[in-house]
C-alpha cells in the first residue's frame, strides 16, 4: 500500500472504535464544594527590596 491510500480495514476500525464509545458520563460539571483562600503575600516594597538584593548577587 503507498502512502497516502485508502485502507478500507484501518477505516471500518476506527468507525467499530467510535462507534462504541463510552456515553455514560454526565454532561454537568462536577460542583465544588470546599473553600479557597488567598495569600497576597509580601508588600510591593517588600518584594522590590528583594529583587534588588538577588540582583546585586
Amino acid at each position: 500500500m503507498s502512502f497516502g491510500a485508502y485502507d478500507e480495514g484501518e477505516h471500518e476500525r476506527r468507525e467499530r472504535l467510535t462507534s462504541q464509545a463510552d456515553a455514560e458520563f454526565e454532561e454537568a460539571p462536577e460542583e465544588f464544594s470546599g473553600s479557597v483562600s488567598y495569600d497576597s503575600g509580601d508588600s510591593a516594597e517588600a518584594l522590590l527590596d528583594q529583587f534588588e538584593e538577588i540582583k546585586e548577587d
